[in-house]
């Protein structure tokens, strides 16, 4: 998320804050690196997992990189802006590209459903004759089926 904001502010001219942004997605992805490598040395069922040769992890890593080095010289050649000693706020909340999540509400209760209501469905109270054997399969007849010769005059037309 930080590489991703850091790109958005060096698209808004704010390079100072992308550096800094960047420089910490550059410190997480170093943490997250050292543990997909302690998870991928692990013994277990899941060992063939390894999810620091994924391609997105892979890809993230260069992409941080050359972020980060773009942003540096672009701030020494252009921008001249101060990196600041703390990485600025992500914004959590999207404001864009998603919609907004309608609260779910159960609708109200039909009023022909009373306590009396729910408890007359009491399956121990069902009938027993639920032993009765069920009818057999009855057999089927076969059919004939008609003697179909091919016409030559069907009607259909090869042109």
């Amino acid at each position: 998320a930080y590489c991703y904001h850091g790109q958005t502010l060096l698209a808004s001219d704010k390079c100072g804050e992308a550096i800094r942004s960047l420089q910490e997605s550059e410190k997480f992805f170093a943490k997250a690196e050292a543990l997909c490598k302690e998870y991928g040395e692990t013994k277990g069922p899941g060992t063939t997992a390894k999810p620091s040769g994924h391609l997105f992890f892979r890809k993230l890593g260069s992409l941080i990189r050359n972020t980060l080095e773009k942003c540096q010289r672009e701030n020494g050649f252009i921008y001249f802006q101060k990196v600041p000693a703390e990485a600025p706020q992500l914004e959590l909340k999207a404001n864009y590209g998603l919609v907004e999540p309608v609260p779910f509400e159960f609708p109200a209760l039909n009023a022909h459903w009373t306590p009396e209501t729910v408890a007359a469905f009491d399956l121990t109270k069902r009938p027993k004759d639920d032993t009765a054997k069920p009818k057999p399969d009855e057999e089927v007849k076969p059919l004939k089926e008609p003697d179909i010769k091919p016409q030559k005059d069907s009607g259909c037309q090869i042109s």
